[in-house]
């Protein structure tokens, strides 16, 4: 029995479904009971007529006949064993049950005999919240069987790597997948001296399972629009969050190298800004102000001011747009068309600055502006430094078009760029190229506007992405990580010679998330105040970067590069389809990993700012086996 214990989550499963006839059937229904030893032969017998199951040794049939009897359950019709399923306890959580075997007679196929005998264990095992069990890739039977059992007892179903026949079995036996189950609603235990019929009461109309289970997928595919995206790469249920960790429901925890699009880069729950909120929160602070006066704005203003602007020589003012970047892009581009009365803007090839109308028009993705449902004017597409080639000086290009009364471009209210294209692939502009179309916006009478919504806040290592390049934009949009804990703040900072708007003339009703103030204000404090927090960013950033190159240099022959720059970095990979195994790789090894450029082809690291050594390395480790993985999946498919 202590072998059996040991014993790896991989042993053979399967549910047989081929329907019987009529007669086979018979009209006697089963009765469930716990086995004995007396049982052990005949189970013996019944799960060696069930291919592929493993039969194993009349002993091992035996110990599960006994020492196993409490999870496992029999199935008599007429006094013949007609169905069997085996499971023991995890040694490492007593509420979880794996499913070794589940055997159905062949008179008895086709009757929902398996998911039956399974909801009746459940119903023994009261204490019971998860179950698992291993298929191969193959076995949709088994898929069937499981996701039947997880409708009727409320619970979620996922499946979830588990054993590779490579790795983990020599190549001698067919890879796995772990099912799972759960967390299941409690249930009232029955008493195991009664032998039941096992005839499910019927929900009456005023029983409801709404609030008593918990969602599981069909719920968000059955309720939710097709828009959504992540959740298809990352088919998990997700719970609970700290640092640089994602827990799903079923325990399993991931490493997050997504951080809501660089939307935590302090992580997930920092405690410092948890308790902050809590503090907040705790003593009924104001939740909502729109533009009012409230004290929580006032503190995050003074300490952006403090901590941020005046250290930099910065004489911005600032304007809450709304909850998200796009308004605050939408902000910038109004107030430059105000102050200049021009039209045109002046945006980028690969630029992503959101999907609102405005927004959208200087976005350069097809597949978001296809979605338009309507023309996209007023901007005018430039090439981005490096797009036409290292021999190619776009920034000349630009101007010698502004400059030329014939080129057909309009003056610009705006030039409107991200130093480094997050969406568009990691493409990091030279500090020489962005000092350059800051002098034409100049002579140009247009307006600089640096969209830093994902490169900002500490994201390329410096708060404002465009600092090392010692340039000076006249607007700065920020959103994602500005209130440090997720919640929706956006924030567009506007040169005090340009805040030329009337009261209310643009405005928003989420304007005044005081929840956000709070926290976005303890985040300059417990982290920008203290240069050394800045260059810890530096020496991570190199660390990504070294890593990074490892992992292209092993991709040889294959071309992979790397992109970005600071703790915004990945890997340009041969294409999407390439890119796309290898964030399906690391999710099955536990780290969440987006793509980004024209073809989804660039792999994004944007692990957390604070993530340690230990889990940087890990998800680097994991990153690397998920390439090969990958690019081995390329070459046997052009093979």
């Amino acid at each position: 029995a202590a072998k059996l214990l040991r014993m790896p989550n991989h042993i053979p499963m399967t549910a047989s479904t081929s329907p019987p006839t009529a007669a086979a059937r018979g009209d006697a229904a089963p009765v469930f009971r716990r086995p004995t030893a007396a049982d052990g032969v005949r189970v013996h017998d019944l799960v060696a007529a069930c291919p592929p199951l493993d039969a194993n040794s009349l002993y091992c049939n035996l110990l599960q006949c006994t020492h196993f009897a409490d999870t496992s359950i029999v199935a008599e019709r007429d006094g013949e064993l007609v169905g069997w399923v085996s499971g023991y306890r995890r040694p490492d959580d007593a509420r979880t049950l794996f499913v070794w075997q589940v055997a159905v007679h062949e008179s008895a196929r086709g009757t929902g005999l398996g998911r039956r005998m399974l909801l009746e264990l459940l119903d023994r095992l009261a204490d019971i919240r998860w179950l698992h069990a291993t298929v191969t890739p193959d076995n949709d039977a088994s898929r069937a069987l499981f996701r039947g059992v997880a409708r009727a007892s409320g619970a979620p179903f996922a499946e979830q790597r588990g054993f590779e026949r490579a790795t983990d079995f020599g190549g001698r036996h067919a890879s796995e997948r772990l099912i799972v189950i759960g967390p299941i609603p409690p249930r009232p235990r029955c008493r195991p001296s009664e032998p039941r019929q096992n005839q499910r009461k019927p929900m009456t109309p005023t029983t409801t399972r709404t609030n008593a289970a918990p969602p599981g997928p069909d719920t968000f595919e059955r309720l939710e629009s097709g828009v959504r995206s992540y959740s298809r790469r990352f088919p998990a249920i997700f719970d609970r969050a700290q640092g640089p960790w994602l827990f799903a429901r079923d325990g399993t925890k991931y490493l997050d190298f997504l951080t809501g699009c660089s939307s935590l880069n302090y992580g997930h729950n920092p405690p410092a800004l948890k308790q902050a909120l809590l503090d907040y929160i705790e003593r009924d602070g104001i939740t909502h102000s729109l533009d009012l006066y409230s004290d929580a704005k006032g503190r995050f203003l003074a300490e952006l001011s403090e901590t941020v602007l005046t250290p930099r020589g910065l004489d911005y003012v600032a304007q809450f747009p709304g909850p998200t970047g796009a308004n605050a892009v939408e902000a910038a581009i109004k107030l430059a068309r105000k102050v200049t009365g021009r039209r045109n803007v002046i945006a980028f090839t690969n630029g992503f600055h959101g999907v609102t109308l405005g927004a959208l028009a200087c976005t350069g993705n097809r597949h978001h502006r296809g979605g338009a449902g309507t023309g996209l004017d007023g901007v005018t597409r430039m090439p981005y430094d490096g797009y036409l080639g290292p021999s190619v000086d776009t920034a000349a290009v630009l101007d010698t078009m502004l400059s030329d009364p014939s080129s057909g471009v309009d003056a610009p209210a705006a030039i409107l760029l991200e130093t480094v294209q997050g969406e568009g692939g990691l493409n990091a502009a030279s500090a020489g190229w962005l000092r350059a179309i800051e002098g034409i916006a100049r002579r140009h009478g247009a307006l600089l506007i640096v969209d830093d919504v994902q490169a900002g806040v500490g994201r390329t290592g410096t708060f404002f992405s465009f600092e090392p390049a010692g340039i000076r934009p006249d607007l700065v949009t920020l959103a994602k990580s500005l209130s440090g804990y997720g919640l929706p703040l956006a924030l567009l900072l506007i040169d005090r010679r340009y805040d030329r708007w009337l009261p209310g003339e643009h405005n928003g009703t989420f304007r005044g998330n005081c929840h956000a103030f709070v926290t976005a204000r303890a985040a300059l404090e417990t982290f920008w105040r203290d240069p050394a927090f800045e260059a810890a960013i530096e020496d991570k950033g190199r660390r990504l970067g070294d890593g990074l190159a490892a992992i292209a240099r092993a991709a040889r022959p294959h071309t992979v590069a790397v992109r970005g720059r600071g703790m915004m970095r990945g890997l340009a990979l041969p294409s999407g389809e390439a890119a796309a195994r290898v964030v399906a790789a690391a999710f099955d090894r536990g780290l969440v990993i987006e793509t980004g450029g024209p073809h989804d082809e660039v792999v994004k690291c944007l692990a957390p700012l604070t993530v340690g050594d230990t889990e940087l390395d890990r998800g680097l480790a994991i990153l690397g086996e998920a390439v090969e993985i990958a690019l081995a999946k390329r070459d046997r498919a052009a093979a």
